[in-house]
């Protein structure tokens, strides 16, 4: 649940990080100990964290509360929100509990830990038509049940699709992709979200869709691109990308079987009045290949908090102050990472890859070490951004650097965090806050080249390096 639209792309997703912060000085929200940052977008960040009562892990999505509120949509996001915590599917992230702060709404997550799904094909190219079917029935699954509680997505995409440790399929962000969005009395949904290259043309359309069929549409894409490798509609231009999305220009690749290739292609109709519904996908030949129905319990689960954190009763449990853990002055250092956190930031933890055709791997973030300094590494950073156009703001060992012009979703911001891995060593990650993931790739080649002196390693060569068995 965790990643809001794209709208961040909102960007965060149920899993894949670690925490971050010295022990003074941690950030307290209830019981939950904060670390660091897994994604951010327009109306949430999601942090990794841990109870400091259990010693588990969890990813914590924080909404802005004003944002949120201010679209006279509480009846609807209490409702989504009770309905989602009441969800316990194998193949959907857990809603654990909810908190609320007088700013933020704090919704407690599974924390994740096999990466994302699309991290595999990146990896290993496209899958065999066996393992793609097994993913997709998993999907479909997730996707079916939460219908069947009248909770729809409506905004799949590849970071929302995660695996947990043991290789099942999590869909992520059920329920809370809508929030900030409203159905009209015709009941459809009129707001257009989401990527481009996973949107039914119904709600690129803008002319009210609904829900249940959209999504469908998204998992015949996501399906597709399991199989092939690469997306079914794809243009550098967006106008010619959604001409190509409203005609269903596509064609399957020939290693498709001939039954696979019939039924994208009924999910995969421009017109939703015809589209194949889910109910008719799960009793398609294909589909039932290996097929094993879901098993699962469903458990008490109180609503209490949910209702709590609405009401806002000054006695709540549930309202809570985000605070600094006492003794914490300021900080003189970059935040530490310990080895769990620094292992968790590996390609098998990350959250936030996208798969594009021609692009190869985009990604939405991106680290390098260095042996510098951690204030030369900040004015390194802050004198080679200003000069691509971009305003600095600078919070101790953390920058945003905004840039000036609107792009393809917006103006492009840019969140940098400096990490101490070890004595005289630094990791610097940069990661997309808003903006296109495409012009995040090119602004980042683009400050590269000013910041060559101070780059020890990217993480690409420490890869490279592992793989050949090289010492650095």
């Amino acid at each position: 649940m965790h990643r809001e639209k794209t709208t961040s792309r909102g960007g965060g997703g149920g899993g894949g990080g670690g925490g971050g912060g010295t022990s003074g000085s941690r950030t307290r929200v209830g019981k939950y100990e904060l670390g660091r940052t897994l994604g951010e977008g327009t109306f949430a960040k999601v942090k990794f964290a841990r109870n400091v009562e259990t010693g588990e892990h969890v990813a914590i999505k924080i909404l802005d509360k004003e944002k949120v509120l201010k679209h006279k949509m509480i009846g609807q996001i209490k409702r989504e929100i009770s309905t989602m915590k009441l969800i316990r599917h194998p193949n959907v992230v857990r809603m654990h509990e909810v908190m609320a702060s007088k700013s933020k709404i704090y919704i407690v997550l599974d924390f994740v830990t096999g990466g994302e799904l699309f991290d595999k094909i990146a990896s290993k190219g496209r899958l065999k038509e066996d393992e793609a079917r097994k993913y997709f029935q998993q999907l479909i699954n997730a996707v079916d049940y939460c219908h069947s509680r009248g909770v729809y997505h409506r905004d799949l995409k590849p970071e929302n699709l995660l695996m947990d440790a043991n290789g099942v399929l999590k869909v992520s962000d059920f329920g809370l992709s809508a929030l900030p969005q409203q159905v009209r009395e015709d009941g459809l949904l009129h707001t257009t979200c989401g990527t481009p290259n996973y949107v039914a043309p119904e709600v690129i359309n803008n002319k009210g869709y609904d829900g249940a069929k959209a999504d469908l549409w998204s998992c015949g894409v996501i399906l597709f691109v399991l199989m092939a490798g690469y997306l079914p509609f794809e243009e550098s231009n967006l106008m010619a990308l959604y001409k190509k999305i409203f005609k269903a220009d596509f064609s399957c690749p020939p290693w498709f079987s001939s039954s696979a290739k019939k039924l994208i292609t009924r999910i995969l109709d421009p017109n939703p009045a015809t589209r194949i519904t889910i109910a008719e996908v799960i009793e398609n030949e294909w589909f039932k290949k290996g097929y094993k129905p879901p098993k699962f319990e469903q458990a008490d689960v109180s609503l209490v908090d949910v209702d709590s954190i609405f009401n806002e009763s000054a006695d709540s449990q549930n309202l809570v102050v985000e605070k600094r853990e006492e003794g914490f002055i300021g900080p003189v250092a970059p935040v530490t990472m310990n080895a769990f956190e620094l292992i968790s930031t590996s390609q098998g933890l990350n959250l936030s890859s996208l798969f594009e055709k021609q692009m190869g791997l985009v990604k939405r973030q991106t680290r390098f070490t260095s042996k510098h300094s951690a204030n030369e590494i900040i004015s390194k950073i802050e004198s080679a951004a200003m000069p691509l156009g971009f305003d600095v703001k600078k919070n101790n060992f953390k920058m945003k650097l905004q840039g000036d012009k609107d792009g393809r979703k917006g103006r492009l911001s840019v969140a940098t965090e400096i990490f101490e891995v070890a004595p005289s060593l630094y990791m610097v990650e940069l990661r997309k806050a808003g903006g296109d993931t495409l012009e995040f790739h090119k602004f980042y080649k683009n400050l590269s080249t000013g910041l060559k002196d101070i780059v020890w390693k990217t993480i690409d060569e420490e890869k490279e390096e592992e793989m050949t068995g090289k010492v650095g």
